[in-house]
């Protein structure tokens, strides 16, 4: 096998995170690559969750797709939610102390999904217990079952290692990690060296790898390794394994030279400013302060602050937080703050669906923010390894170019993890900008109208003016219409040197062959890998060429590129735009910068990612001049 695909499930805080991540670094550890995405509900403890991964012996996976080779159930709800997941001859892994559990007893699972297992079952001729559903799969889907019963599991462990009963239910992680390796051949080593990874307490680690050992022994000696992975030929020789999250984070302390980032707690933003302050130090070089602040305005405020005082400042947040960091920010564009806002989205609007995807809706809100106007950058990664270069440009961008910058991510990528390569800082550069204010100046002008871009001194250096009215060179209230006029004139300027200086290769990424037949065009998180894999499969079928074109920045936008782009393809007919929002949204500012109308759209808006095999369906629906939408997971639209 070159590829291996993975569902486990379970309840939230059932430890299925800790499965994930031990089985993400031992595949890590053995030299294949992996992309795991968490999907939970937004409660603490309780209700379903799941980690869909994809492993790889030949490529660093940025795509998820169904049908799965593995599904390994903690729970019953999971083997009643993911069951159809399962491709045919693939394996179950569940307890088997969950047999008479009938799918109506389950308090926690949704009206909707319980009344479609309702129908399934009665069409299939199932009682509803765990029992029927799995021999089902046995006999119909000929998928292989391996049955643990957990009890016994538990007493055996708790009898190897004198582990108090009332604690053995915390090894319950650990059955699936042992199960899932036995039928995998994950090596000793590998595993070995995850489990002390996860488990720094030696009689932790030591209680974990013995539950490991004892389930790897039983399910080999039923079903030996029959889903083993070819050796792996990726040719990458250090790869890092990282959330979104951490990927950003590393970027800003080790490459990004960042000194002061603000925070107000939600979801999935926080996990950054969380991964921040465990490195955080208060002095000397290289000290890193990190500030939660008693609400989203007060942090964009004091990041504003920070960023004025000569350090390099940053607000990690999301929709809901940069809603009400709105006001700020319009603050910090009309004073030439170099603030950077890390925007990680998700579902909307209001609370929306916090702890789900569905988050490139806001793309419009990043472009638009405020009131008034004035000068941004807007740049959004599509995986881990963009991410973390763009969380560097983006600092780099800010003191260049004395404007706030908007850095787009999402919920996928936030808490995804996933294999990269190790980043080369020896392409990176710290640039903070040429126009400074010089030393002994007898009055300094901070807003000084001979250049668009300001020349900048530090809090102390000299005495300055700010406020959120127009003002004058010096910072003064002013509201006369001329020197309006000269003021705006100025900010908004900054837009024609930015699209000047930013080189357009840098905006977007194109991928397939050179002339393609149809372009699809997309930006973000999933939609990225998951179209560079649906148009790799497309153009191995035959019949049709295909080709992604990725949107890297909107603010400057890569106008001429997409132009040349739309002609090539012939014209705006072969163009359709993949996105994770409900209108399309840069289609809309591709139409805005361009003047070239993007009429066909594959969106979806689930909150859960848009997978390959529903790209590749979805784009022979709109091949076929089919446009009734992919019935309740994603929509195929012309206009």
């Amino acid at each position: 096998m070159n590829e291996l695909r993975y569902i486990i499930g379970g309840p939230q805080g059932g430890g299925l995170e800790t499965t994930s991540e031990i089985l993400s670094w031992a595949f890590a550890r053995s030299g294949y690559g992996i992309i795991s995405d968490r999907e939970y509900f937004s409660n603490i403890k309780g209700r379903h969750s799941y980690v869909h991964a994809t492993v790889s012996a030949t490529e660093l996976p940025k795509h998820l797709t169904y049908p799965v080779d593995i599904v390994a159930a903690m729970d019953a709800e999971t083997v009643f939610t993911h069951f159809n997941d399962l491709r045919d001859g693939g394996y179950l892994i569940y307890n088997s102390d969950d047999d008479s559990v009938n799918y109506a007893s389950i308090p926690s699972m949704e009206r909707e999904l319980r009344d479609r297992l309702g129908e399934q079952f009665k069409e299939l001729g199932l009682d509803g217990t765990v029992k029927s559903v799995v021999k089902y799969l046995q006999g119909s889907r000929k998928v292989r079952v391996v049955a643990l019963s957990f009890k016994e599991l538990l007493m055996e462990i708790q009898k190897r290692e004198g582990i108090v009963p009332s604690q053995a239910s915390r090894y319950i992680s650990t059955i699936l990690v042992g199960a899932v390796a036995a039928i995998t051949d994950i090596s000793q080593e590998s595993l070995d060296y995850s489990l002390r990874r996860r488990f720094t307490r030696e009689d932790v680690y030591r209680h974990n790898r013995a539950m490991a050992e004892i389930v790897i022994d039983l399910v080999k000696s039923q079903f030996g390794s029959e889903l083993k992975l070819d050796p792996p030929k990726i040719g990458v020789k250090s790869i890092l394994v990282a959330s979104g999250n951490d990927a950003i984070a590393m970027a800003k302390v080790v490459a990004g030279g960042v000194r002061f980032q603000a925070y107000y707690p939600i979801t999935p933003a926080a996990d950054e400013s969380f991964t921040l302050e465990e490195y955080e130090t208060l002095g000397g070089e290289g000290s890193v302060i990190v500030f939660q602040t008693e609400d989203e305005l007060a942090a964009i405020n004091a990041a504003i602050g920070a960023a004025l005082t000569g350090v390099r400042s940053s607000v990690a947040t999301s929709g809901p937080g940069f809603d009400l960091m709105v006001e700020g920010l319009g603050w910090a564009g009309h004073n030439e703050v170099p603030v950077v806002v890390t925007y990680y989205q998700r579902g909307g609007p209001s609370t929306g669906q916090p702890t789900r995807g569905g988050g490139q809706s806001d793309l419009l809100s990043s472009v638009f923010a405020s009131h008034g106007e004035y000068p941004r950058i807007v740049l959004a990664s599509g995986d881990h390894e963009e991410a973390f270069y763009d969380a560097i440009d983006a600092f780099n961008y800010a003191e260049t170019y004395q404007v706030p910058v908007i850095h787009l991510v999402d919920k996928f990528l936030a808490n995804t993890i996933a294999t990269i390569p190790m980043p080369n800082l020896d392409n990176v550069r710290i640039t903070r900008g040429g126009v400074l204010a010089p030393k002994g100046l007898k009055e300094y002008k901070r807003f000084d109208l001979s250049s668009p871009i300001s020349p900048r001194a530090y809090l102390g250096e000299y005495v300055m003016w700010y406020t959120g009215d127009e003002h004058d060179e010096y910072g003064h209230i002013n509201e006369d219409p001329v020197n309006r006029v000269r003021m705006m004139n100025k900010r908004m300027s900054k837009l024609d040197i930015i699209d000047r200086e930013i080189p357009e290769e840098r905006r977007y990424s194109y991928f397939g062959p050179e002339r393609p037949d149809i372009l699809l065009v997309g930006w973000g998180g999933f939609v990225k890998g998951t179209a560079m894999k649906a148009i790799e499969e497309l153009n191995e079928e035959g019949g049709v060429k295909a080709g992604y074109y990725h949107i890297r920045m909107f603010i400057p936008f890569p106008r001429n590129s997409l132009t040349k782009f739309a002609n090539e393809v012939g014209g705006v007919s072969n163009l359709i735009a993949v996105e994770h929002n409900y209108m399309a949204q840069a289609a809309k500012l591709v139409a805005m910068n361009t003047g070239v109308m993007i009429n066909k759209s594959i969106v979806k808006y689930t909150g859960r990612p848009m997978y390959v095999h529903e790209l590749v369906s979805a784009v022979k629906n709109v091949l076929r001049g089919q446009y009734e939408g992919g019935g309740e997971l994603w929509s195929v639209r012309s206009s």
